[in-house]
């Protein structure tokens, strides 16, 4: 940490405990705006940072995780993140035709996402579309995952069927 913020470490710590744990969470930077940095003291009764909140309610600051982590409180009380794999699986399944494409159904990002839409839509088959450049950790897991290295991805049932040159 630089000098000037030597307090930031105990957000580091909170990071490193949830992330440990597999816990789903997400940040706000407080320094990002005052007037929530300010207000969420009073909104609180909590005169310190970091502040944990579990749907919508104040767990405690740092010492309070720390307590609840040595007990084995925190894993029932926190929500676990999704396994990337089961995110997947979950994904694929959204709808029975699946694309997973740069852009969406409105407008491709790219020139292979903009064929396989024409191509789609002159189908008339119903399909669903997932923007890949909008998950760093679904674009790169689905790679593994499907055993297929190139985007857009096709799936029909949960089932990959390929690529632009397959589905031409």
């Amino acid at each position: 940490n630089p000098p000037e913020f030597p307090f930031l470490g105990f957000s580091k710590q909170m990071v490193e405990i949830l992330s440990r744990h597999g816990i789903a969470f997400s940040s706000f930077d407080v320094f990002s705006d005052e007037e929530v940095r300010q207000g969420l003291k009073s909104f609180s009764k909590w005169p310190t940072y970091p502040q944990l909140y579990v749907a919508g309610e104040l767990l405690g600051g740092l010492d309070i995780i720390k307590e609840l982590e040595a007990s084995g409180e925190l894993d029932t009380i926190c929500p676990k993140a999704q396994k990337l794999e089961d995110r997947l699986k979950s994904l694929i399944n959204k709808a029975p035709v699946m694309l997973f494409m740069k852009g969406n159904k409105q407008m491709a990002k790219c020139g292979f996402s903009k064929q396989i839409l024409e191509i789609m839509n002159n189908t008339g088959v119903d399909y669903e579309t997932f923007d890949i450049l909008e998950d760093e950790e679904v674009r790169q897991g689905l790679k593994s995952f499907s055993n297929w290295p190139t985007y857009p991805q096709l799936y029909v049932k949960g089932e990959l069927v390929g690529g632009l040159d397959i589905v031409k």
